[in-house]
């Protein structure tokens, strides 16, 4: 049976003065733990010598309420690292990591406690501390770790691979390959049950010496079960139950007394010590005066008392493991024998504390209505804050989390289910009449193997029944069965889930064809579970929801369910406001995948049904099922245009301003082979730009054109004022020219090209003129040919 395994801190990088990693060998409510060097350099790291070679189980960390690292990855190997012990050496084998939160949503106040269960083999484990979450309070970047504990069993060289075929058999169900790496999964057999004492939330908070005595009395409640001496044992059981309570509230005195230390009010820790004191002789006179400490040794007061880190009072290296006491609503084993350390005692006598001041009053479940372990702690009694574990926040966790191993604990060792309550016989009195007691009772149990193994039996059972059975008995088995499997589908046990999947398969594609109970029993099958499973695509864990989405799409393209057209009459219901982001996302995502696969023909799918659905969903809150609805138009649109259109709004610019309006309609031109608006406004850009430069170039040659003419008339001008001067000299006494105004004036105001004078022909004017409206210099405006002179 596992147990807590010792260890010896082997190295570390280094440590705050004070706060050495050899604090972590010491398990207490006052126990500071190990803190880095202030503004380290990152990774840190700390190599743990456990007491022999072992298989661990399951790791604890109590990381520090704000230095916290990000992220703690885990090694093991069988040897010291090459830098302590060089040429001998193994290298390490990296186990994994888990990721720790910032705590920012409790103030930095609380401290997460990270429980991670593996399965490997070592005897040396390497913890490397990464890069620590940033906070006001963390004023050096220190990363801390308040505690560690191992909880494993030891191994043999010649052993590495200890399971039991019933465990390999439920590997083989379940896929798990047994060359995994040892995170992947966790041993559940009942051989490897965990003491809740060996957990690490007891040993922080509980006062160490109380720790030690409950301890001794739950071996001797064991002891008393396996003798069958059951009065005893529920004596024993209680006092259990009320020194937790005790050890709680001297944990907390305790704590309490250190912090008036830390503040130098020395009257309070003095009172407080002073109060402890008090409290803790009065339940030792309550034990010694009911038996309880007969055969004990003499009780120490804490400061004398040893802690014993290294190893545990439970370990082999002691004695022989016994199993721990299982749940009365359990079976005991009847073969376990052992010797009594206690006499008899009646039960009527209670483990009741004198009377005391208000301030040293004990918990109220120590009066004389005891009241047991399960029941809930009232507020001013419960353990120190401690942010636990949320499901899926450590990559190291198995499928089976923490509520799975609370239902481990209650199933303790014993190998039949609990008796039904009257609820539950009244709620299966159908499943009970068809699948007899024992299975329903299986399936109904709180441990989550035995649920497991109904299930499977259940599955047996289908199969092995013989095709003439009659119909009405054929028929009942079934809906017992779909009873059963509604119920199990919503479990939180991953291995059960799975199991209810397999059974409801069987059910669909073999037992039904098998016995031809035709499509009313299909119908019943699939519209009993489908409610259960669509709400499993909702789950916190993504690969419940993608194993879930996956089944439903298998179940949907079956030849039997497919027919019956049920799921897609499920999918197309509109999303209510208030259902989760992840139920949201799983069901538009199966309803997008189906369409695909079925289409609208005969499918269950119409426009209308997945149109009134798609637009409606283009208006829910999450982005994701937003863009989803709009792949699902776009995929209508693609088989039934026009008949899509009719749902949508007019597309006009004002509609294009919404995103989501704006890529359908442009999915839908590209659907169409049409630009869109986007290209078309780049085709408009692109032809303006074109017209403007083909614009410049033919200004630019008019006004190459233009100079060239300019030069001409200079030219012309030149020859005529030199061939007036020799006409001038030779006829000297001849008239003027005829007009009035002079000769170098003549042609202002003239077109040179086409003889039109006008006032307007300036410098400016001219231009304008020989671009715009000279005949000889412009095209007709009927065949676009250059004039020429008549």
């Amino acid at each position: 049976m596992p147990h807590k395994i010792g260890f010896v801190v082997v190295s570390s990088s280094g440590h705050e003065d004070g706060f050495s990693a050899r604090e972590l060998m010491i398990h207490a409510p006052t126990v500071s733990g190990w803190r880095s060097p202030r503004f380290c350099q990152f990774p840190q790291e700390i190599v743990l010598q456990m007491v022999e070679r072992c298989r661990i189980r399951k790791l604890q960390l109590l990381a520090h309420q704000y230095m916290i690292s990000s992220k703690i990855e885990f090694y093991i190997s069988e040897s010291l690292p090459e830098y302590l012990v060089p040429y001998q050496a193994e290298r390490f084998r990296r186990l994994g990591y888990v990721s720790l939160c910032d705590n920012e949503k409790t103030g930095c106040k609380a401290r997460e406690l990270k429980s991670v269960y593996v399965d490997a083999v070592g005897q040396f484990l390497k913890l490397i501390f990464h890069q620590n979450h940033v906070n006001k309070y963390n004023v050096y970047n220190q990363v801390a770790l308040v505690a560690i504990n191992i909880i494993g069993d030891p191994a043999d060289f010649g052993d590495e691979s200890n399971t039991t075929s019933r465990e390999k058999l439920m590997d083989h169900y379940l896929g798990h390959n047994p060359e995994d790496p040892a995170l992947e999964g966790t041993y559940s057999g009942k051989s490897d049950y965990i003491s809740p004492l060996d957990d690490l939330a007891f040993d922080m908070y509980q006062d160490p010496e109380v720790a030690q005595i409950i301890r001794r009395l739950d071996e001797r409640k064991r002891e008393a079960v396996q003798r069958e001496r059951y009065d005893h044992a529920k004596k024993l059981k209680q006092a259990i139950a009320d020194l937790h309570k005790v050890g709680e509230r001297l944990g907390r005195y305790e704590v309490e007394k250190r912090c008036a230390v830390e503040k130098e009010d020395y009257d309070l820790a003095k009172e407080k010590k002073q109060q402890m004191a008090r409290y803790r002789a009065q339940v030792y006179e309550q034990l010694a005066l009911h038996g309880l400490l007969q055969g004990e040794p003499e009780v120490q007061r804490p400061l004398n008392l040893p802690l014993q880190p290294l190893v545990h009072a439970g370990s082999p290296r002691c004695r022989k493991p016994i199993p721990s006491l299982p749940r009365p609503e359990e079976t005991v084993p009847e073969n376990q024998l052992a010797d009594p350390l206690l006499p008899e005692q009646p039960v009527s006598c209670a483990l009741t504390p004198p009377r005391c001041s208000a301030a040293d009053q004990p918990p109220p479940a120590m009066g004389p209505a005891l009241q047991s372990t399960a029941e809930v702690l009232p507020y001013d009694e419960r353990p120190l804050p401690t942010a636990h574990k949320q499901p899926g926040d450590a990559l190291l966790e198995p499928e089976v989390g923490e509520a799975d191993a609370s239902d481990t604990r209650r199933g303790g060792l014993a190998g039949e289910p609990e008796p039904l309550t009257e609820k539950a016989l009244r709620e299966a009195s159908t499943a009970i009449d068809a699948l007899g007691e024992s299975l329903v009772a299986g399936a109904y149990s709180k441990t989550w193997s035995c649920r497991e193994d109904a299930l499977l039996a259940l599955y047996k059972k289908l199969m092995e029944m013989p095709a003439g059975t009659p119909k009405e008995d054929a028929k009942n088995t079934l809906r017992a069965a779909v009873f059963l499997i509604r119920r199990a589908i919503k479990d939180i046990v991953t291995s059960v889930f799975q199991a209810s999947l397999k059974l409801l398969k069987v059910l669909v594609t073999q037992y039904i064809p098998k016995h031809k109970l035709g499509k009313l029993e299909t119908s019943h099958c699939v519209e009993r579970t489908l409610p259960a499973l669509l709400a499993r695509t909702g789950d916190s864990s993504a690969r419940l929801r993608i194993t879930a989405s996956n089944f439903i799409q298998e179940m949907a393209l079956c030849k039997e369910v497919r027919a019956l057209q049920v799921i897609p009459s499920y999918l197309v219901q509109p999303l209510k406001p208030n259902c989760s982001a992840h139920l949201a996302m799983s069901q538009v995502d199966l309803l997008a995948r189906l369409l695909r696969d079925l289409g609208t023909a005969g499918s269950g799918f119409t426009v209308d049904s997945v149109m009134k659905f798609a637009v409606s969903a283009l208006e829910h809150r999450v982005y994701e099922v937003r863009e989803t609805a709009v792949r699902v138009i776009l995929d209508m649109y693609a088989e039934h245009q026009a008949l899509v259109l009719e749902y949508l709004p007019p597309d006009n610019s004002s509609l294009r301003r919404n995103l989501l309006y704006k890529s359908i309609f442009e999915g839908f031109a590209r659907i169409d082979g049409r630009p869109t608006h986007a290209e078309l406004r780049a085709q408009k850009r692109a032809a303006t730009e074109e017209a403007e430069k083909q614009k410049k170039e033919e200004v630019k040659a008019l006004q190459g054109q233009l100079a060239a003419l300019k030069g001409t008339q200079a030219e012309a001008e030149g020859k005529e004022s030199a061939a007036e001067k020799p006409r001038n000299q030779d006829s000297p006494g001849r008239m003027a020219a005829p007009l009035d105004v002079p000769v170098s004036h003549y042609l202002d105001n003239l077109c040179i090209f086409c003889g039109e004078r006008s006032e307007a022909f300036t410098e400016e004017g001219l231009d304008l003129h020989y671009w715009k409206h000279c005949l000889m210099l412009t095209r007709c405006g009927h065949c676009r040919w250059w004039r020429s002179p008549a």
